[in-house]
């Protein structure tokens, strides 16, 4: 068990490092092994242990394959995070359910795009970890704060953000999921927040706060830069958002995360208006050859 928990945690960490597409066959391989031996074993502690790190290699494949889809394929990704909940449900694992339940809320949010359905499930998975993760549980509020704002809804928003800072301040090391909380989390949801709500002077300094801090993670700072590039664009600050995006585009080069791309292609369409000059010509042409290769 010890040594399948290590493979596995590598496997997790190189997420953020790695282009997803390339971590899948491990992944394939991981969860048949584990659900074989799963189906194997002796009944008792050994399997209890093994349906959970089953439940957290679902959750994992799911999320490499919506990521290395360009978050497109959203009904493979639900399908195992569907079936990390069944397993989770089956052990009594709150945690584990309530993180399968956040990544089927990312789905809806940033894929389908249908923040009510995301709203739902953000305050399912909260209610669900509630009373054994802080840290889901305000993971969960973070992203219920950022539905509301899709929607329009700023005093939700607000209360929500307010709830999940007093949730993540009382995580600690006895959280099952305490690894998934950074010190980055607030500023990063909540620049995503005001930069749906309109409010781009205070997303812009929220994001511009993360990125500087956000070096390890390059996935999620590449989300970061996107929409740090879009509260310069909204305000007028070509300069800024030119040389936002260039450095947005240097980190998917390394690590082809499909939430980055989808939020850098949206900046450099609204970037539209400024194409003739010559600095948001040349980012564009960065994005093309980016573009090019990821197809190769």
């Amino acid at each position: 068990m010890a040594e399948l928990r290590r493979e596995y945690d590598e496997l997790a960490a190189s997420y953020d490092q790695a282009p997803s597409a390339s971590l899948l066959a491990k992944g394939g391989e991981q969860l048949s092994l584990i659900t074989l031996m799963a189906r194997k074993g002796p009944r008792g502690r050994a399997e209890r242990e093994l349906l959970a790190l089953r439940a957290d290699v679902l959750t994992l494949m799911g999320q490499l394959v919506w990521d290395a889809s360009q978050r497109r394929d959203h009904a493979t990704a639900r399908g195992f995070y569907d079936e990390s909940v069944v397993v989770a449900r089956r052990l009594r694992y709150h945690t584990l359910e309530g993180r399968a339940l956040l990544r089927t809320c990312y789905v809806e949010l940033y894929g389908a795009q249908d923040p009510r359905s995301g709203l739902d499930l953000a305050l399912q998975a909260a209610n669900t970890a509630r009373t054994t993760s802080p840290a889901v549980t305000g993971l969960a509020l973070l992203h219920a704060g950022e539905a509301h704002a899709m929607l329009g809804e700023a005093s939700d928003c607000e209360k929500a953000l307010a709830q999940a800072q007093q949730q993540l301040e009382q995580t600690d090391g006895m959280d099952a999921a305490a690894d998934l909380v950074s010190s980055t989390q607030f500023g990063r949801l909540a620049g995503s927040c005001y930069l749906s709500l309109g409010q781009h002077r205070r997303a812009q300094k929220f994001l511009e706060t993360t990125a500087t801090e956000l070096q390890d993670r390059r996935k999620s700072r590449t989300i970061v830069l996107g929409n740090l590039t879009l509260a310069y664009i909204r305000q007028g600050e070509i300069d800024g958002a030119v040389a936002t995006l260039s450095e947005a585009i240097t980190e998917l080069e390394r690590t082809r995360g499909g939430g980055g791309l989808n939020v850098v292609f949206g900046a450099a369409r609204e970037l539209g208006p400024w194409r003739n000059e010559r600095i948001v010509a040349d980012v564009h042409d960065r994005l093309f050859a980016l573009m090019t290769t990821a197809y190769e």
